[in-house]
């Protein structure tokens, strides 16, 4: 793991009486979460942090609405929490309570945990007994969440594309550079979702035509998003699941392209894709693998958030796949007949670049 990582995770960091807040901290957790999502959805969060001074609990009552009984218990496990502090008589927000109304990150984790994964942890003990989403149920019966994308409801599946998009949006202006430094006109986008990068693509270069490999439910969700928009005649796509061993990759690309893709199987799955990909490339077309690799981030606040996001594979998606230690991921790409020919670190989001070459 990268230095700083290694700095924090091989020696004891805390004295006992800031392990004992932390272990109290984790056993209200959900409360604790709770309490400050929904002072952000009733706009106490916005409100004192608009208000110069703070505000009374009394004011607060009138301004949101809510009943004082309301007000006060979200109030005073706010101020226990640290996200209030009680200033002459007012409450005003905490440096804690004004990230959690604007950080745009905090704000996406805060909404995929509750509309997404919140109900189905409580599914966790027997999700990693079975090696199966078992937490998935609270929404539909589905081997995993992506062959139920198209029906979550409305909240799930905003939140879900609100997480996925805001983690590789924010690199594919650096991603783009890296894909076309390499002589390409024809691209394989693996697990494409809804196009974006696709339409990146199309984009940034006049000249290349990309074709979407997905379930074909996806395709279809695909299909309504791009359409009508710049560059749709170069987009196609190609049904099919990945997960059956004898579906082979389609032939003739100078790249293909893994987004966030190989996280979503367990170690054998992605040898099994890798080898398949390797069977359709020759030996001037490239894999382009992008990831946020926990152990491969600058800070330790990274990498906690990245390993906690594991748990969403474990409980809700498939049961048996997770934010991968690079190492690992190495291990299965060259286990399916590629070698890595350069790893680009550092992208936004916390990505890497892992650009693959048969061996």
């Amino acid at each position: 793991m990268f230095p700083a990582l290694e700095k924090k995770y091989t020696k004891e960091q805390l004295r006992i009486l800031e392990a004992q807040k932390l272990a109290h901290h984790i056993a209200f957790a959900p409360v604790i979460f709770q309490v400050s999502r929904l002072m952000v959805k009733f706009g106490i969060f916005q409100l004192l942090s608009d208000t110069r001074g703070g505000l009374t609990m009394e004011e607060l009552v009138e301004k949101t609405k809510l009943s004082r009984y309301a007000v006060q218990v979200l109030l005073e496990s706010s101020l226990t929490i640290g996200t209030v502090l009680y200033e002459n008589e007012r409450f005003v927000t905490s440096k804690a309570g004004w990230l959690l109304l604007t950080d745009p990150l905090i704000g996406v984790n805060l909404r995929f945990n509750h509309d997404v994964t919140y109900l189905g942890m409580y599914n966790m003990e027997e999700a990693l007994l079975n090696g199966k989403p078992e937490g998935l149920k609270v929404f539909g019966e589905w081997k995993t969440v992506y062959e139920g994308l198209s029906s979550l409801p409305d909240a799930a599946q905003r939140s879900w594309f609100e997480f996925d998009h805001f983690y590789s949006d924010n690199s594919f202006d650096e991603a783009l550079q890296i894909v076309f430094s390499y002589n390409i006109s024809k691209l394989l986008d693996v697990g494409g979702n809804t196009g974006r990068w696709a339409l990146r693509c199309v984009d940034y270069n006049k000249d290349v035509n990309v074709t979407i490999m997905d379930l074909p439910q996806q395709l279809g969700l695909m299909k309504k998003f791009i359409s009508g928009k710049t560059g749709e005649e170069r987009i196609s796509g190609h049904g099919a699941n990945l997960l059956d061993k004898n579906e082979p990759f389609p032939r003739g690309f100078d790249a293909i392209w893994m987004s966030q893709f190989l996280d979503c199987f367990a170690e054998e799955e992605i040898t099994s894709i890798v080898s398949r990909a390797a069977e359709s490339m020759d030996e001037n077309s490239r894999l382009f693998v992008m990831e946020t690799f926990w152990d491969r981030q600058n800070n330790d606040l990274a990498a906690f958030c990245l390993a906690q996001t594991s748990l969403y594979f474990s409980v809700m998606a498939n049961g048996n796949s997770k934010m991968y230690y690079s190492e690992d991921m190495i291990r299965c790409i060259e286990a399916g007949g590629l070698r890595i020919e350069t790893i680009h670190d550092g992208l936004k989001s916390g990505h890497s670049i892992l650009v693959c070459k048969k061996a």
